[in-house]
């Protein structure tokens, strides 16, 4: 194998796909990228057996070949490489090693044989279709800091992505809660996504998948089974395991019969709670909102350091009403709204609220109250 790229994009592609590599692995091989040189581009490859990422860039291939080396170790040295130099990488007569060489500088990493790299790409999809890279972006961006961290609910580590049927219409709903909170977004149902499976995708996929729309304006492609699902981005393939769970009746934790309305301006809002949650302690974290007469008051009262107390215009013409949440809660709720005001529909203080976006119709918030 011997190949010469441009720094610049080994270094693109290296980045992208090096991030789903375990710094620590108890197999070598999880610890290696995959190198590919054929034609005139060169494929990296890397997995941590629950994700695989591949990215295609353009390369002068001399001689095709392939082979694996320390996916951590080549980023660094590619990284602290000059701007815009010329990097050749071979493997020669001695295949334990591969060389890489940019101007003056020389390395010889070690290496582990390509045949012995894990390939998850394989098995067939189901269902495929294509989704502007701005509505993924919309539907991981609202849902993914519900997202539980609770191991032993696995079945909520993920966004659950499914079709949904609303006033007739179908759509692709994403959902994702922690049992405290809930967060759901629907977009257009995509040509070839009818009857798709309810999958739940794992949160470091969607972290993952993110990160590389970040930088992307053109459609990506998505396929999925019951087992896995692939996200064609540019010259970027991510292929990842789901979850192999059932995500909860999440229909069930959505009140209907809220009748009480509260109007804040969102920033406002958020400001308030961010202030008097200072005193709050770090386990419960409660802020309690009392609202009546054309007002809301946020209190916190904490024995170890104080109280706080603020309060706010709003518009709220029920019963007086005073129910607690967490403060951190409510504010990365709040953080999602794009409207200049905020719409609490409440019950009473033992009863889920819903939280909605006034100026997006397609994003709805539930959050489980506190004691206070």
């Amino acid at each position: 194998m011997r190949l010469i790229i441009e720094r610049n994009a080994l270094l693109k592609a290296l980045s992208h796909v090096t991030s789903v590599v375990e710094r620590r692995n108890t197999i070598p091989i999880l610890s290696n990228v995959l190198i590919a040189a054929e034609g005139s581009s060169v494929k990296l490859t890397a997995t941590d057996l629950d994700i695989q990422v591949v990215e295609t860039a353009p390369a002068d291939v001399s001689q095709k070949g392939s082979t694996t080396v320390s996916a951590h170790m080549l980023h660094d040295i590619v990284r602290k490489l000059s701007d815009g130099s010329q990097v050749e990488l071979s493997l020669g007569p001695d295949e334990g090693r591969m060389a890489l060489t940019s101007g003056p500088a020389k390395f010889a990493l070690q290496v582990l044989p390509p045949n012995d790299f894990p390939d998850l790409s394989a098995g067939e999809m189901s269902h495929a279709f294509d989704i502007s890279s701005a509505d993924l972006k919309r539907l991981i961006d609202k849902t993914r800091f519900a997202i539980s961290t609770e191991e032993t609910r696995y079945y909520l580590n993920g966004i659950y992505l499914h079709s949904a049927e609303t006033d007739g219409t179908e759509l692709l709903r994403a959902v994702a809660t922690d049992g405290h909170r809930l967060a759901q977004i629907e977009a257009d149902l995509p040509k070839g996504a009818n009857g798709m499976p309810g999958i739940i995708v794992p949160r470091k996929t969607v972290l993952e998948v993110y990160k590389l729309l970040e930088d992307a304006d053109k459609p990506v492609k998505v396929e999925l089974s019951t087992a896995k699902i692939r996200f064609s981005i540019g010259e970027v393939v991510l292929t990842s395991q789901l979850i192999d769970g059932t995500f909860p009746d999440y229909g069930r934790v959505i009140p209907h019969g809220n009748d009480k309305v509260l109007n804040v301006p969102s920033a406002i809002f958020a400001e308030a709670v961010d202030r008097v949650s200072t005193l709050s302690s770090d386990k419960g974290r409660a802020v309690k909102l009392k609202m009546g007469d054309g007002k809301v008051t946020l209190t916190v009262n904490n024995p170890d350091s104080g109280s706080a107390t603020e309060e706010l215009s709003a518009a709220y013409d029920a019963e007086d009403l005073e129910i607690g949440f967490n403060a951190r809660y409510l504010l990365d709720i709040t953080s999602q709204l794009e409207s200049d005001d905020a719409e609490f529909v409440l019950s009473d203080p033992g009863s889920p609220t819903i939280v909605r976006d006034l100026s997006d119709k397609a994003a709805l918030y539930v959050l489980m109250p506190m004691r206070v």
